[in-house]
């Protein structure tokens, strides 16, 4: 996938700040919804993401949903995302529903019955449903609410693949799909009103004890110079990126529609 240089790129937080608030207030007047409900993690992008939803519609329609599977060791600096916003929170612990889930898919025992197939434990599935369980939720709640599913992913994440299909991918809108992880956290750092240091908080799965980072191995400064210059002045680098952005084009499209005549 071949990438153009944009020697004169810049990037105005500021303005995108303001641009992306009247964006969610012009969705809000034309699809006729006021409320929101999003995942708040702790980590800068739902942060920032609650900000911008909160300055558009009012922390009062904004519902933050903290949802640790089990024992999430940095669910305060959840808390303090909303109570620093003043947003409605509440938390959804999804352990039980993680377990549930394994042990009627039998990933917990060899009760299967007899003639049907086992379903053999994974750890990249077991990872990967925390997300979709944490989707569903928010479905329900966002119903229950009459409130649209702010989706918080950004743009470094999704040309990489570091998402989840079916879990952080689906939403009714992305307000931070259009910004890399760089500028993520250059917009953030214009809001006074957001603990900075959650802004710039080291991006983790909470599950692997490793950063996002060290997850990918791949650096954001690396994968945003690519996206907005068309390299990152390493050349092997620039074609892992190239290689994981076109195998996981899948995650980034709706599914193809095979036609029958």
């Amino acid at each position: 996938m071949t990438k153009k240089t944009n020697a004169k790129y810049t990037f105005n937080a500021e303005a995108a700040r303001d641009t992306l608030v009247q964006a969610i207030r012009d969705l809000s007047e034309k699809q006729g919804f006021r409320r929101v409900v999003l995942g708040i993690s702790g980590g800068k992008d739902s942060t920032v993401a609650a900000a911008l939803c909160a300055r558009a519609l009012g922390a009062n329609n904004v519902y933050g949903v903290m949802m640790p599977d089990g024992e999430q060791k940095d669910i305060n600096d959840s808390v303090r995302v909303c109570e620093a916003l003043g947003i409605n929170r509440r938390t959804v612990n999804i352990g039980a529903i993680h377990t549930a889930l394994k042990e009627v898919t039998d990933q917990l025992g060899e009760n299967q019955p007899k003639g049907e197939y086992a379903i053999p434990a994974s750890r990249q599935s077991d990872i990967n449903v925390g997300p979709r369980l944490r989707m569903t939720v928010l479905r329900y709640i966002g119903q229950a609410l009459g409130a649209r599913l702010v989706g918080t992913g950004n743009l470094s994440e999704a040309t990489v693949g570091y998402c989840t299909k079916d879990g952080d991918t689906s939403c009714d809108f992305n307000v931070l799909g259009s910004l890399t992880s760089v500028e993520v956290v250059q917009m953030g750092l214009t809001m006074p009103e957001l603990p900075r240091e959650l802004v710039e908080k080291t991006p983790a799965d909470g599950l692997s004890g490793l950063s996002d980072e060290d997850n990918m191995g791949l650096r954001y400064a690396d994968i945003h110079a690519y996206i907005r210059n068309g390299t990152c002045g390493d050349a092997a680098t620039d074609d892992r990126i190239r290689a994981r952005e076109a195998a996981n084009m899948h995650k980034r499209q709706m599914p193809p529609i095979l036609k029958a005549f």
